[in-house]
């Protein structure tokens, strides 16, 4: 009798798993392993979300005011960035503002001015620069502040005698009279690229002259604008020293002379927001988006005049070629900061809350 040979029984397949299976099967040839293993990406963690207490400067709220709104509107962080919203300096007074804090779910962040003894915004209402730095050092201390936020000072500093890099050297002094006192409390003094004082590769030689172990910077995005910068390549030079901010955005457009700079509102001027935070991100995770609005008002920066550049010896063309880039894309907006003090307060509220939803809108925030 002949035996009658039988066929193998073989599974069908749908072209789909088919080709499923041999995607696995080279993956795991390649990686020399029987199996392939899927392993879910982490998530990105967001970028804690605040404000600065200068954009409802015109409220006149002390600490603990400020940490009620700050609270109320579920944030991260409160930046204090100045010394006379507290009543008192005293240690104990400043613990309790901390425990405070923290019972509302915030970080508490300081600052406070000019540090720069020559710089034409020094004022000694606390002392001479190095007695003001201690304070700001030992409030920092008592509040829980992984920072004090200090300036140099502003534009006019570059038309004075030695120009910004005698200002500076003036500056890294008084730094480095105070540095045991930074680092034996942990706090990082934060430099602010502070209203047209500083263009990023001036800032980047101060750090690193008085020393990137206990200074540090607080990136301020609308003031690189009135350096004629753009506030992303500036994020791109400050990024690896940032501690602290104090953001907004802004408008730019050409005129006759030059350009103009507006202050706006988040998401209402020519910043590129979520390239700027994907940036970000990467430079400093660990640090506060903290908002600082200051519009309704613009300024000129003459350019096309040549001794405007008298006072900029060492800026670079391939930095203006950026902000020269933005004004080309911007367009004219009107001054419309209220009169009257009502009307103030409630256009820097709204100017802030409206920023803050916008960066809702891209994923910062924890609490929210």
């Amino acid at each position: 009798m002949k035996m009658q040979r039988m066929k193998p029984v073989v599974p069908s397949l749908s072209r789909r798993d088919f080709a499923r299976t041999l995607a696995l099967a080279g993956a795991g040839l390649a990686a020399g392993l029987p199996k392939v293993t899927a392993v879910a990406a982490e998530p990105s963690p967001r970028l804690k979300l605040g404000l600065d207490n200068f954009a409802v400067r015109g409220m006149g709220w002390k600490a603990p005011q400020l940490i009620d709104y700050a609270a109320s509107l579920k944030l991260d962080t409160l930046f204090i960035s100045d010394l006379d919203a507290f009543e008192s300096h005293d240690g104990a007074h400043l613990r309790d503002l901390r425990r405070m804090a923290s019972d509302k779910g915030l970080e508490l962040y300081l600052g406070t001015w000019s540090i720069c003894p020559t710089s034409r915004t020094f004022k000694d209402k606390w002392g001479t620069a190095e007695e003001h730095l201690a304070l700001g050092i030992r409030m920092a201390t008592d509040l829980g502040s992984p920072v004090i936020r200090v300036v140099q000072g502003a534009r006019e500093d570059r038309q004075t005698e030695g120009g910004i890099e005698a200002r500076i050297a003036d500056t890294i002094k008084v730094c480095q009279a105070c540095r045991s006192r930074a680092v034996d409390a942990g706090i990082k003094i934060a430099i602010e690229n502070h209203a047209g004082d500083m263009q990023a590769r001036e800032l980047v030689t101060l750090v690193e002259a008085a020393g990137r172990d206990y200074v540090g910077v607080n990136m301020d995005s609308g003031n690189a604008t009135w350096t004629l910068e753009d506030p992303q390549e500036s994020l791109e030079i400050l990024g690896p020293y940032v501690c602290c901010t104090s953001l907004r955005d802004s408008m730019i457009w050409e005129t006759d002379n030059g350009a103009r700079v507006a202050w706006t509102a988040m998401g209402e001027g020519l910043v590129d927001w979520k390239a700027y935070f994907a940036r970000f991100a990467a430079f400093c995770p660990q640090v506060p988006v903290q908002i600082e609005t200051i519009s309704g008002f613009s300024v000129e920066f003459p350019y096309l005049q040549t001794d405007f550049w008298n006072v900029w010896p060492k800026a670079l063309a391939k930095d203006f070629a950026k902000f020269l880039a933005m004004a080309r894309k911007g367009r004219p907006l009107e001054a419309v900061r209220p009169q009257g003090r009502e009307a103030q307060q409630a256009y820097q509220r709204e100017d802030l809350e409206k920023s803050l939803t916008y960066c809702r809108t891209l994923g910062l925030g924890v609490r929210a």
